[in-house]
């Protein structure tokens, strides 16, 4: 009696029961945990806001805002701030300091296509302009023309959905490229496309630079073979392809000219890289 007399004392004076202590602490205990999700959580979604995943911002993009005027003082800014990019690339710096980088010419396809056929272009005129395809092609190809790479800056306003480049996009820039190697391969310079099939890989996010990888099949008479491949600066594969293209029977009737322009004529000094302005490489300093 004394013994159950004592411990309501204890337990009226003290406030908590005299059970085992966990059971006493457990309050404190799913408090301590709730506090601890709820900072993990708020940490975990502080840094997907900032630093999102690439495949969550592939089911809900960021808002961004239309291509700007290209004429516009911001865009010059832009177009000219993404060449020096594009010409500090790593990619770019190290096939350019290869062993083998005598083999090769640079050239920036459509810098000297006449203005009058440049308008009515797709990639060249339509499609060009910050936002959309920003800067000519830079051209690297072997003098033997028996491959090529090709880099290219991809914007937010050529998407099919929002924040991933529109296949037909990818499916012409490769029939661009693969073009420019299988043309050069036939006797006049000048060709169509007869076949081209293309796989999708993975999807190609937008504002990046993408890299056209081009080879050489086979070539007889008035036939090219070619294979291709768009990669990501980290090496990842986007879309394959591979194309036939043929030379019409009125090939000399077209203006070959008009054609070597748009797909950039090899550059006459190889030991400087093409800039974007006059698509010529800088003039020698004075000394």
């Amino acid at each position: 009696m004394s013994s159950n007399i004592l411990r309501r004392i204890l337990t009226n004076a003290r406030g908590f029961s005299t059970g085992p202590p966990s059971a006493a602490r457990s309050p404190y205990r799913h408090l301590r945990t709730l506090v601890l999700g709820g900072s993990v959580a708020v940490t975990g979604y502080a840094l997907g806001a900032v630093y999102p995943h690439p495949y969550i911002t592939f089911i809900s993009p960021r808002p961004a805002p239309a291509p700007p005027d290209p004429d516009s003082p911001e865009s010059i800014v832009y177009t000219a701030t993404l060449e020096q990019t594009l010409q500090t690339l790593p990619l770019l710096t190290s096939h350019r300091a290869q062993l083998d980088a005598h083999e090769w010419y640079e050239t920036r396809p459509y810098v000297k296509y006449p203005e009058q056929l440049r308008v009515n272009s797709l990639t060249a005129g339509a499609l060009r302009g910050p936002g959309k395809l920003a800067l000519p092609p830079l051209v690297r190809a072997r003098k033997d023309e028996s491959e090529a790479i090709v880099i290219v800056h991809v914007g937010r306003g050529v998407c099919g959905h929002d924040g991933i480049i529109h296949g037909g996009l990818l499916a012409t820039i490769l029939d661009e490229s693969l073009a420019r190697t299988a043309i050069t391969n036939l006797p006049e310079k000048i060709g169509v496309t007869a076949n081209l099939s293309i796989n999708y890989r993975a999807p190609t996010f937008a504002d990046q630079f993408i890299v056209v990888r081009i080879s050489l099949v086979d070539k007889a008479g008035r036939k090219s073979k070619v294979t291709g491949k768009v990669e990501d600066l980290k090496g990842n594969v986007l879309v394959e392809a591979h194309a036939t293209f043929v030379q019409p029977k009125y090939a000399h009737l077209l203006k070959s000219k008009a054609v070597q322009q748009m797909m950039g004529d090899p550059e006459p000094t190889k030991s400087t890289p093409v800039l974007l302005s006059e698509g010529m490489p800088p003039p020698l300093s004075k000394a």
